[in-house]
């Protein structure tokens, strides 16, 4: 069956696209960005591998009569691109860090502008065409080597909670720096590739400049006007979205006119609408998923089409690849980290500006491709010049965790609090918060805990935020992405902040982005010094259970206790049942009923069951019990069942006792094990009607009862008892 031009492009879309975003997936589970995966897509369906193993296929699927329709869309695709990257410049990021981004910006465009020229004067002759200017292809060398992937740069902080740090703060705005620098030598280069008379070239580089002043003069007040009016996305009716595309797509004519290319003219115009007001915001928001998703894979399929690894048949060409891929690496990284070392960063800040400022990406691949349209560079060079991009772009984060780890990170992140040489160590509990229902349970949990000012005690409530492929300035200006959630904002962490204000708790609340949020957890916790871990806990997805997924991570991967929350409506603690069997996680059950006993005066149950067909007595294993809660004082019961299934004699109890909470550790005995995949049955979570707390002590003593009463326990446990951690 022949397909018509428009079935043809359909199912182009859906082959680019479905391939992009099922090979994205493998990607984002190695830590790369999307972007590298799309530019596989493109090479793996172009001659390199597709083309090479199977002819007929390429043929049929981008025939050449399509290639002129693909260019155009992909045009289309690049503009919108360009238009959301100006979107993204923020001339705040220059705030407060002018001397040091100019340094290391401009630093880094030198370095490496200058290594490009250089390797120009070897390269020419053999990698372009004789018809081709020398000065031309030394300029756009020095370019091409220059560029940094201001948007992969972007994503890549956001989602390694790099953002709001010293070093992505810095990062970020060279990047920006850079950026506006590059596009401008580069708008430069190809007004002299295409002028065909040093005047003509004088001439374009006067009008472009002209051009620039009148939208920053003339064009940028109307925008800031316009902007005021539209306060959300609401706001952004069809009249304005019709006349903002209209005035984008005139700047991308008239620079296209002058003879900068259409690019730059979207560029402009995205960086000079003014971010306040909501304008850009909603801009992004609506258009970014059409350019990103729909439109942006073709450019990559149409570069990867252009991409031709079987040019690089000989050990010279791979050689001069790699000298490529050094020199590039030689001239951003080294240059970027020696200039952020004379500006005042320490080696390890340096070293990652360096790595970071070394991402390139789908910039390069922009500038490459007009390269290849001006006929500056061959497909030779084209090729090697992709392949470098590709290199730098995946080094990043791999040598970004070698050189600046989370670890370091989450150091960072901590605030250290002074304490009188007599002062107690305080409890520190760290909260969890996935969603807003477990914020009240949380709160009430933390008053039974930390009681009042005797009890020195910190609380934090910890919202990750989940990797979003979104404009990532949308994410930069949330209150969520600076740590600084509010409770007059829906949103997770709002329920716990409002309560905690209402019934007088001090909660920190701390959040950002994460894409590893058990590990993230887990480093948060240990740079907070926090004695207990405490995830809120909701009715999961089929299959999904209690200690399974990201619990089971944090569980294994945890130094502190850890205590799930299964609130039941759980709004007071006074009477709280503790299984007991001796487990270490039973005694740091044990000591966070010690601690609620102490600090809320709780009434606590203690329930050890003992197989119907053991001889009865006295319990060893109510050794550490009875030291604990001495008979002596009121409040705390004893209870000794024989049944042949503990899960049930704990559901019976619990459910004729009067209990406002179950606190109960891991174990088998109890139906409750870590596990990372939703196995098992866990029949106290799913049939009692009581509030919970599972709690689990990572730490692997052996479960045998110490006669001393604080050896091997909990940090809950020591902390109850007096002992020092």
């Amino acid at each position: 069956m022949t397909l018509s031009a428009v079935g043809l492009l359909l199912v182009q879309f859906i082959v680019i696209i479905g391939l992009s975003r099922l090979l994205g997936r493998g990607m984002r589970w190695m830590g790369q960005p999307l972007v590298i995966a799309e530019v596989l897509a493109g090479i793996l369906l172009g001659p390199s591998l597709l083309g090479w193993l199977w002819p007929e296929a390429m043929d049929t699927l981008f025939p050449a009569s399509s290639t002129p329709v693909l260019k155009m869309i992909s045009q289309v695709g690049l503009i919108l691109f360009m238009f959301l990257i100006g979107l993204e410049l923020d001339p705040r990021l220059l705030r407060g860090r002018g001397h040091a981004s100019v340094v290391i910006s401009h630093t880094s465009i030198v370095a490496p502008f200058a290594l490009g020229a250089g390797a120009a004067y070897g390269f020419y002759p053999r990698l372009s065409e004789a018809s081709v200017p020398f000065s031309s292809f030394v300029l756009f060398m020095g370019v091409a080597m220059s560029i940094t992937a201001f948007p992969v740069l972007a994503r890549i902080l956001t989602e390694r909670r790099l953002m709001h740090s010293k070093v992505g703060a810095l990062a970020i705005t060279c990047a920006a720096v850079d950026d506006v620098t590059a596009w401008c030598l580069l708008a430069f280069v190809v007004s002299i590739v295409r002028a065909t008379h040093p005047m003509q070239a004088a001439l374009t580089t006067l009008i472009a400049l002209g051009y620039i002043a009148f939208m920053l003069a003339g064009v940028r007040p109307f925008l800031a006007r316009l902007g005021a009016r539209v306060a959300s996305r609401e706001g952004l009716n069809q009249g304005v979205m019709a006349l903002t595309l209209l005035m984008l797509l005139a700047s991308a004519l008239a620079t296209e006119m002058i003879g900068i290319h259409a690019l730059f003219g979207s560029f402009l115009f995205g960086a000079i609408i003014p971010k306040e007001g909501g304008l850009a915001e909603a801009l992004a928001e609506k258009l970014e998923d059409v350019a990103v998703v729909l439109l942006l894979p073709l450019f990559f399929a149409f570069s990867g089409l252009r991409t031709q690894i079987g040019l690089l048949n000989t050990p010279e060409n791979w050689a001069m690849c790699g000298l490529i891929i050094l020199l590039a690496c030689l001239g951003k990284f080294g240059g970027s980290a020696l200039a952020a070392r004379f500006t005042g960063s320490s080696w390890r800040e340096a070293g990652a500006i360096g790595v970071l400022m070394n991402t390139r990406g789908l910039m390069e691949l922009i500038v490459l491709n007009l390269g290849l349209d001006l006929g500056v560079i061959s497909p030779t060079l084209f090729t090697m010049m992709v392949v470098m991009a590709l290199v730098t772009t995946f080094l990043t984060t791999p040598l970004l965790r070698v050189i600046y780890p989370p670890e370091e990170l989450a150091l960072e992140r901590a605030v250290p609090v002074p304490l009188t040489p007599d002062a107690p160590a305080p409890f520190r509990l760290l909260f969890c918060v996935s969603h807003g229902q477990t914020g009240p349970g949380m709160v009430t949990l933390g008053q039974a805990l930390t009681g009042g000012a005797q009890h020195p005690s910190e609380l934090y409530a910890l919202h990750l935020i989940p990797p979003s492929e979104r404009a990532s300035f949308l994410l930069r200006n949330t209150p969520e992405a600076r740590g600084q959630p509010r409770a007059d904002e829906p949103g997770p962490m709002a329920p716990i902040v409002e309560q905690a204000r209402k019934t007088g708790l001090e909660v920190r609340p701390l959040s950002f982005m994460s894409a590893e949020p058990a590990l993230d957890i887990c480093r948060t916790a240990e740079a907070k010094k926090a004695d207990l871990i405490v995830l809120g806990w909701h009715k999961p997805l089929f299959g999904q259970t209690v200690l399974g997924g990201t619990v089971h991570e944090v569980m294994r991967e945890a130094s502190a206790d850890v205590a799930v929350l299964v609130d039941r409506g759980l709004r007071s603690v006074r009477r709280v049942l503790v299984p007991f069997n001796g487990s270490r996680h039973d005694r740091a059950a044990l000591g966070l009923a010690r601690r609620l006993r102490s600090c809320a005066g709780v009434e606590v149950t203690v329930l050890h069951v003992t197989s119907p067909a053991l001889p009865h007595g006295r319990p060893t294993s109510l050794t550490l019990v009875q030291e604990l809660f001495p008979e002596s004082s009121g409040g705390v019961h004893f209870k000794v069942v024989a049944h042949a299934s503990p899960e049930d004699a704990v559901l019976a109890e619990a459910a004729t006792g009067g209990y406002d909470l179950v606190v109960v550790g891991v174990g088998a005995e109890w139906g409750l094990e870590g596990h990372l995949f939703g196995l098992h049955r866990e029949r106290i979570v799913r049939d009692s009607k009581l509030s919970l707390l599972v709690v689990r002590q990572p730490r692997p003593e052996e479960a045998v009862v110490p006669a001393d009463e604080s050896a091997g326990a909990s940090p809950a446990l020591r902390q109850a008892s007096g002992t020092p951690s």
